[in-house]
């Protein structure tokens, strides 16, 4: 790679218009992609409805986990892919995969053999969509922005995921209201095809130079990262024993970490280029970036569930009523993005930002876990919503800019698929992980529960099991939380960038 770093032409210089408004056609795709990763959480109780499932609370969580799963393990290729052939051409490649997709997962119910395990496989095609477009987005203003004006941009870039974040539980409750579950895979369309001509006209196209691709090192990622997942999505399924023969549950998870572990090891002594270029780790602040944005794609991706199932099933709320709860969290952040983005290229050190944003942001879920009783007033719901909102907007974007204020261009495309790849392996991990701990944590309030008590089916529950329903959800979201602790300990250790060190 870094022969040729030398060579390559440089980057096109464009004007703060042009810049700008590259940045906001990328937005466009990003944010549509992220919407993804949980508008479907608010749908989840209609899908059950509309698809069948009883009380299949597993087999429901894989519209989610079977998105997020694809589009995480193709990342570590696709940031290299954009440096192959050009960033621009891949995401709108990937746009085109995801718009396509996203109306197979619309029709999934309505195709003759269609059902669940048909919209599994869409979702999974979208995944792959997700996942050619979101290592470019990043790489494409790592390399148009200098690093003095960079933290402004991907201070916006990254809010933009905490955004749709937010959004996602409210556009799915409005949806799944006015026009069932499957339109929230249909706004999609014309959403994906209004990306495509924004980016077609307003994206740069930037330098290509040829990279290797590390084949075996994609299959040890691809099958160890598959049977860490598919253990914690199907544990309870299996009552955390044998799944086939007499490999338990807990054997593959080991298996799944083992098999991972050697593909670190191949990456660092195999003598071609590296999926996972190592050295990039040697960058204090981009290892504890990584470290950081994986709890907290693990902590945004879970933690709306069990408020969802709660809001919807104890207290008997329709998606949108449910869903606008959440409100004040993504106007806030909408709010604040840019002021939390001016702040990242003023203060010389991120951490005064990361730190109090993150603590912000636990609390917040903290409070939601106090609140989630069978008789809370609905509107102190407000509350919680509204310091998670202000906590989002010093954790997504401050966390996103420090990631790679540091790397060189050359390192632009790897770093984005690395960056990306532990974001979405920590949703993977969160949605295998709530989806596991929610089914337990039932089970442990209301032994025996199932489709005749009505829990888990996405219809109100009868008043005797609404306060134990209530303490089992409670429980579930104080996982995010303790995980987020992590994050907090990551980015208190952030030093000041080059160009701000001295200062």
């Amino acid at each position: 790679m870094s022969s040729t770093a030398g060579s390559r032409p440089a980057e096109p210089v464009l004007s703060e218009r042009q810049l700008w408004t590259a940045l906001w056609s990328l937005v466009v795709g990003f944010f549509m992609i992220l919407l993804d990763t949980t508008i479907v959480s608010v749908a989840n109780p209609a899908i059950m409805r509309g698809l069948g499932l009883g009380s299949d609370y597993g087999g429901v969580i894989w519209v989610t986990s079977s998105y997020l799963l694809a589009y995480a393990v193709p990342l570590l290729v696709t940031g290299r892919l954009g440096d192959r052939f050009g960033p621009k051409r891949m995401y709108l490649l990937g746009l085109v995969v995801f718009t396509l997709a996203s109306a197979w997962c619309g029709l999934s119910g309505m195709m003759p053999g269609g059902g669940l395990a048909m919209l599994v496989v869409a979702r999974a095609v979208q995944g792959l969509g997700a996942s050619l477009i979101s290592p470019q987005t990043m790489s494409i203003i790592t390399r148009i922005f200098p690093p003095e004006r960079r933290g402004a941009a991907m201070a916006v870039w990254g809010s933009v995921a905490g955004i749709a974040g937010l959004v996602g539980p409210i556009l799915g409750g409005v949806l799944v209201d006015a026009l069932g579950w499957e339109w929230i895979f249909f706004v999609n369309v014309p959403i994906g095809i209004a990306a495509f001509v924004a980016a077609s006209r307003l994206l740069p196209r930037l330098a290509t130079h040829p990279h290797k691709f590390d084949v075996p090192g994609m299959v040890l990622f691809m099958v160890g990262m598959f049977a860490i997942v598919f253990a914690l999505q199907e544990g309870n399924t299996y009552d955390w024993g044998p799944i086939v023969g007499p490999i338990p549950v807990w054997g593959l998870i080991v298996a799944g970490v083992a098999i991972i572990a050697v593909f670190v090891v191949w990456q660092a002594v195999q003598k071609g280029e590296p999926l996972l270029p190592l050295p990039l780790m040697r960058d204090r602040n981009f290892a504890l970036a990584n470290t950081a944005i994986s709890a907290v794609g693990f902590a945004a991706t879970c933690m709306s569930l069990p408020l969802i199932f709660y809001l919807q099933t104890v207290r008997g709320l329709t998606p949108t009523q449910g869903a606008l709860l959440l409100a004040p969290s993504a106007i806030l952040s909408a709010l604040m993005a840019r002021t939390a983005g001016r702040l990242v290229d003023r203060v010389a050190n991120v951490r005064v930002l990361t730190v109090p944003g993150l603590v912000a942001y636990v609390l917040g879920i903290v409070w939601y876990a106090s609140l989630m009783g069978a008789e809370t007033p609905l509107w102190l719901f407000l509350l919680p919503a509204t310091l998670l909102g202000l906590g989002g907007s010093f954790m997504w974007g401050p966390i996103s800019t420090t990631a790679n204020r540091s790397l060189p261009p050359r390192w632009a495309g790897a770093g984005a698929g690395v960056f990306n790849t532990t974001r979405q392996l920590g949703a993977v991990l969160g949605s295998a992980s709530i989806a596991a701990l929610m089914e337990i944590r039932i089970a442990a309030h209301l032994p025996g529960a199932g489709a005749s008590t009505g829990v888990s089916n996405g219809t109100v529950l009868p008043e005797a099991v609404r306060a134990p329903f209530s303490a089992a959800m409670a429980e579930s979201i104080l996982l995010p939380a303790g995980v987020l602790v992590v994050a907090i300990v990551a980015t208190a250790f952030f030093v000041p960038p080059p160009h701000r060190r001295g200062q």
